[in-house]
């Protein structure tokens, strides 16, 4: 009877813990925050280092992938398609693929058409991995004109959605 009783306790603590692990944040940035300002080279020599500051006064939508994720990658794919008519947001994408070739032959094979789709070859040891604290997965941010944070891991429908409020 005494080895019931603990058995039960030690099945109580565990739900309680897997509860608690369920409801944490998966890691990143929040909507109301300041999205961290980066610097990324282009692997196309026709357009300049890239800067998020630059974009200040524009909506943009921060995409993070890499070719390996699929989920990660179907997203990127319909938040671009989404972009294709908007002229009120821009979308800056970026993979951290370690290798350039395949993230070009994806871009290639995916058809995103972004003068801004930039690839992070360091991956997942990359700064601005660390810097916007990827550490569980690749995620997108929808910031304002101020760069602040107004939606994270935003879908197709509510990009579609926020565009037609902000036009």
């Amino acid at each position: 009877m005494r080895h019931v009783k603990w058995i039960f306790v030690v099945l109580l603590i565990c739900s309680l813990t897997a509860f608690v692990e369920k409801d944490k944040p998966t890691g990143g940035l929040s909507a109301g925050d300041v999205a961290p300002d980066f610097k990324i080279e282009s692997t196309s020599e026709k357009q300049p280092l890239f800067k998020l500051a630059d974009m200040k006064g524009r909506y943009v939508l921060l995409s993070f992938w890499a070719s390996y994720d699929a989920q990660s990658r179907m997203r990127n794919v319909s938040l671009s398609n989404v972009l294709r008519s908007s002229h009120n947001v821009e979308m800056v994408s970026v993979s951290f693929d370690e290798y350039e070739s395949i993230f070009e032959e994806t871009i290639r094979k995916d058809q995103i058409v972004t003068p801004t789709c930039f690839v992070e070859t360091e991956g997942e040891d990359s700064g601005l991995f660390k810097k916007y604290r990827l550490n569980r997965g690749f995620t997108n941010y929808l910031l304002d004109g101020n760069g602040v944070i107004i939606a994270k891991n935003i879908s197709a429908a509510d990009l579609s959605a926020y565009i037609k409020k902000i036009c």
